[in-house]
């Protein structure tokens, strides 16, 4: 207040004021003034932020679209393929498979599980095609065993007559030769008579009885009778478990594992007639796997390698590569093994072969 009687004089009268009201003034008066600025600018913020709003959502959409449209093409990709490998089905090529995509999880199992169905149909198709074909032969067999059968017995009779009436006849040297030449005629009936067994026992092949077997006994005891009939030949046997059972026929598996390691030992003593001068040694390996059995025979043999062919030549009926083979051996052998829900393969290597069996548990 100005003092009237008193020049340029005055009188403050001044009350105590907290600093924290001083400050919320300050920045109030700040707030006051950006609130004024930005409503001057209020146009230019809406125009900016209509922009980067426009922009976020273009942006959003766009990546919408694009696992849309990724998504989508893997979906039809994998829907494309099981119609197509279903039409290569229908048209008889089991050989075909679905591509593994990455889609969805649900997608993936039919996938697996589509290619599953194809391996079951084609080995069906395989033991239909086995059985067919074994049937096939097996009449063709018995016919042919009944018609070289009847001839045999008249045949040796006569040469009985033969011998016993003109014997005594000939001279010394003419006896000779004419006993010798009676002797070549048996062992040739004996030939023919070995080829028509074996073409009844391909014939009356039995449906394999299954109980639940150890496959190492089984082996062992061929490998022990096979060592007595040649002991100059190693058989090593392998295996990852001390004991291996499974739902089979004992006598067929028996046979099968004969057959198999008799043919390696004759691969080996016509390899040993040409060269003498190598080891001369069999492998058996099995293996115990969670949902297989697997067992390999390998030897050194010829192998399969001069033979340009496949395996189905290979297990063809009446198929040999020996000089009196009946070809039948390999047939029966493939036979049992499919009746019991296997698999065979050869494969040639640089010394010898490998023959691979596997076993569904």
């Amino acid at each position: 207040m100005r003092l009237q009687n008193f020049d340029d004089r005055f009188l403050y009268v001044v009350k105590y004021l907290d600093k924290d009201i001083s400050k919320y003034l300050t920045e109030s008066q700040e707030a006051i003034n950006f609130y004024y600025n930005v409503e001057e600018k209020s146009t230019g913020i809406k125009i900016s932020f209509a922009i980067i709003y426009i922009i976020i959502v273009s942006l959003l959409l766009f990546i919408s679209i694009s696992i849309a449209i990724r998504f989508s093409s893997r979906f039809f990709r994998s829907i494309n393929n099981l119609i197509l490998a279903s039409t290569s089905i229908g048209e008889g090529n089991f050989d075909i498979k679905v591509p593994e995509v990455k889609t969805d999880k649900d997608l993936e199992k039919l996938n697996k599980n589509f290619n599953e169905m194809i391996n079951r149909l084609k080995n069906q198709q395989e033991k239909l095609i086995i059985n067919e074909r074994h049937d096939a032969w097996g009449n063709l067999a018995r016919k042919m065993a009944h018609e070289i059968k009847n001839p045999l017995t008249p045949i040796q009779l006569t040469i009985d007559r033969l011998r016993n009436k003109y014997a005594q006849q000939l001279s010394k040297n003419n006896e000779e030769n004419f006993i010798e030449n009676l002797k070549i005629i048996n062992n040739q009936i004996k030939q023919i008579e070995h080829l028509v067994n074996e073409f009844s026992d391909f014939a009356r092949m039995p449906k394999p009885i299954f109980t639940n077997n150890d496959l190492i006994i089984i082996m062992k005891d061929n490998i022990k009778l096979l060592n007595e009939l040649d002991s100059s030949i190693k058989i090593l046997f392998k295996t990852n478990s001390e004991k291996i059972y499974f739902e089979s026929d004992k006598e067929q598996l028996s046979r099968v594992f004969f057959n198999l390691i008799k043919n390696s030992i004759e691969s080996i003593n016509e390899k040993a007639d040409k060269n003498s001068e190598f080891d001369k040694k069999i492998l058996i390996e099995f293996n115990d796997n969670n949902n297989h059995i697997n067992i390999d025979i390998d030897d050194n043999g010829v192998g399969f390698k001069k033979f340009d062919m496949n395996k189905k030549e290979i297990l063809k009926p009446y198929f040999t590569t020996k000089k009196d083979g009946s070809g039948l051996g390999l047939s029966i052998v493939n036979k049992i093994i499919s009746d019991h829900d296997g698999n065979i393969d050869f494969k040639s290597k640089e010394d010898g072969a490998i023959i691979k069996i596997i076993f569904k548990k």
